[in-house]
């Protein structure tokens, strides 16, 4: 037994849970309203056979004890499990290796600093810097920002920076780690060459890495913007540009405001609006929502309004891929409907602000500090944005119009729960369709059951602990053995696999760049997660598998994730079936009947929760039914491993 077993072994999830939130009794499972957002039907079970906890309501997710308390502390794996391992008196023996990888990423650290140094002091005294200095003289940056910030100036020179790091004790080794040098076809070079620099440091105020903007219209490579690649130290999906200088004016303005460029946030600071971030690029991921809630649940999206910049910001209503710069692998990123959700599944309260044509955050805030105010404060929230982002694009005077919009929206508000708010926006709805809320909430119902929200909840439903489950092992040591899955398995999400380990070990891997130079995708995941997981990540390295052909690990792979898909669905299965039988007896079967045949239902609340209980509780079934037939196809069994 792991140091995280032992902990997870000496907890009662149920105690745990229970100073979070009030838990009662059901049948073999506690129930209660889900704590990670709003509802008045009860969502949210624990198991206690299964050290388990899952929300059947907007969250359509769940976790085991630690990925319980990170949800609700929004903090990441290892801080939720020293939390409970002081707990229960368990003490982190394994933190006595983290020593010397913990040196290897302060020397990686050190490089990024010195690098920073050497950038910031050739743009101040070094002839080869004024062209930077120009352009930001331009762009009205002035010495004090570019200091504040750590602006800086790559040379030109295929080796400045290499010769440099080398001359104060860098090993070549260390900067490919860490992404300042490259392999290339005659030798090693900068990676960074005749640009102007922009260090990108983390919540601790430490350069994770550079983003760096060409000097020309377009270098060689055709790239404005570069940024470091993935490294032990740096994971764009989880860091914002300037969060460690905005923390003390987020607490102060209760809200955080996140814009898309560099530039825009030095203009916003230079001009006392010191709240604001960038993402670094034109899309949200969910780990740097999770670190801004640490500081607020206020969050304004300000968005360019040039057509490019809004088009990639509303694109798509599900949770998309988006590459990493100079990397293969992917993140997260939450789009509309993942905004609308994240609402009540975090407790964040999330606004856009509309810039107006042809202007950005850069250019408002230095024409006129008090229009920039204003805009921010008058803030919309995201689903008012989106309904009249896309009642713009429609023709509502035609009925295929009025149609369009209806399908397009009602998918987002699916994720709604609270029925006030559902009520508002669907009257809204109503008004710009022309179309009665009875049919619309009918509509409503359908965009929720719907066949690609249907697979989505079934790759996420009753995440539980999963101790000991062969399937969650079989499927993370293919991937860990057989790299060319990698582009099959990118679309597997985390919430498949019921134990919290292997959760964090399949967002590690496939957060990890496909070949990092110096070091093996083993050696890259180990890099990426806490040293309290090593022994399980070696674990399922050496773990015995069968030797596989390209296509037999595919069909294994595809295999395993239906397997766990359909695990998924029979425990949803028997919770909903609890969860309706209870209701049931409540408001009895003959009451039921009658109301199913729609008498006297619109006006009884709880008849309705009661048919949709039942409805949910049949389309799983199917779901089930559909999934038998098709387990009587041939595919590579993976028997005793899994």
């Amino acid at each position: 037994m792991n140091e995280v077993e032992e902990v997870k072994a000496r907890l009662d999830i149920v105690d745990v849970i229970s100073q979070y939130v009030t838990l009662q009794k059901a049948g073999r499972s506690f129930k209660a309203p889900c704590p990670f957002h709003n509802e008045r039907t009860p969502s949210f079970i624990v198991t206690p056979e299964r050290q388990s906890w899952h929300c059947f309501g907007a969250c359509g997710t769940g976790g085991d004890v630690i990925t319980f308390v990170m949800k609700k502390e929004a903090i990441e794996f290892s801080e939720a499990l020293k939390m409970l391992a002081e707990r229960v008196g368990v003490k982190l023996q394994g933190r006595r290796e983290f020593s010397q990888e913990q040196r290897r990423r302060e020397r990686l650290l050190a490089a990024n600093e010195a690098a920073g140094d050497w950038f910031g002091e050739l743009l101040v005294n070094d002839k080869a810097g004024a062209q930077a200095r120009e352009y930001l003289e331009r762009r009205q940056i002035d010495s004090a920002a570019a200091k504040d910030f750590g602006l800086g100036y790559s040379p030109a020179a295929w080796d400045g920076l290499r010769n440099h790091l080398r001359g104060i004790g860098f090993e070549d080794e260390e900067l490919l780690r860490v992404g300042l040098l490259l392999q290339g076809d005659s030798g090693l070079h900068d990676r960074f060459r005749g640009r102007l620099m922009f260090p990108i440091r983390d919540e601790r105020g430490r350069t994770a890495g550079f983003g760096a903007r060409s000097l020309e219209n377009r270098d060689a490579s055709g790239a404005k913007y570069i940024n470091t690649a993935q490294s032990p130290v740096f994971d764009k999906s989880g860091l914002l540009y300037a969060l460690h200088r905005a923390v003390g004016g987020i607490r102060r303005e209760g809200r955080a405001v996140i814009v898309e460029g560099y530039m825009d946030v030095i203009a916003a600071h230079q001009h006392g609006f010191d709240n604001v971030v960038a993402s670094m690029g034109t899309a949200l991921t969910e780990r740097q929502v999770r670190l801004l809630r640490r500081t607020t649940n206020q969050i304004v999206l300000a968005l360019d309004a040039d057509a490019a910049g809004r088009d990639a910001a509303i694109r798509g209503h599900e949770v998309v891929r988006g590459a990493l710069s100079d990397s293969r692998s992917t993140m997260p990123l939450v789009t509309w409907r993942g905004l609308a959700g994240y609402q009540q599944t975090i407790d964040v309260e999330l606004k856009v602000a509309i810039l107006p044509d042809g202007r950005d955050p850069d250019d408002v805030i230095r024409a006129s500090p008090k229009e920039w105010r204003t805009l921010v404060d008058g803030a919309v929230p995201v689903l008012d944005f989106r309904l009249d982002a896309l009642a713009g694009s429609h023709d509502l005077s035609t009925p295929a119009g009025r149609s369009r919009l209806a399908h397009e929206f009602l998918p987002i508000l699916s994720v709604v729960t609270d029925p006030v708010v559902r009520a508002q926006y669907l009257q809204r709805l109503g008004r710009l369709t022309a179309t009665g809320e009875r049919e619309l909430s009918a509509m409503l119902v359908s965009a929720t059951a719907r066949p690609g929200a249907s697979k989505r909840a079934a790759a996420t439903k009753e995440a539980v602990s999963g101790r000991g489950d062969n399937r969650e092992e079989f499927l993370l040591a293919l991937l860990l053995r057989y790299p060319a899955l990698r582009e099959d398995a990118l679309g597997v999400r985390e919430e498949l696999l019921w134990n919290s380990e292997n959760r964090a070990l399949l967002a590690a891997w496939k957060g990890t760049a496909e070949a990092i130079e110096g070091t093996s995708h083993i050696e890259g995941v180990k890099n990426a997660v806490p040293v309290e997981l090593w022994p399980h990540l070696e674990r399922l390295t050496l773990r015995k598998m069968p030797e596989f052909d390209a296509k037999q690990a595919r069909e294994a792979f595809a295999d395993c994730v239906q397997r766990l898909v359909r695990r998924g669905l029979e425990a949803e299965k028997q919770a909903t079936g609890a969860v309706f039988a209870e209701r049931e007896a409540e408001v009895g079967a003959s009451v039921l009947a009658e109301a199913a045949s729609g008498e006297k239902m619109e006006s009884d609340k709880q008849l309705l929760e009661v048919l949709r209980l039942q409805a949910q509780d049949m389309r799983t079934g199917l779901k089930l039914h559909g999934r038998e037939e098709y387990d009587g196809s041939e595919s590579v069994q993976t028997g005793n491993h899994g």
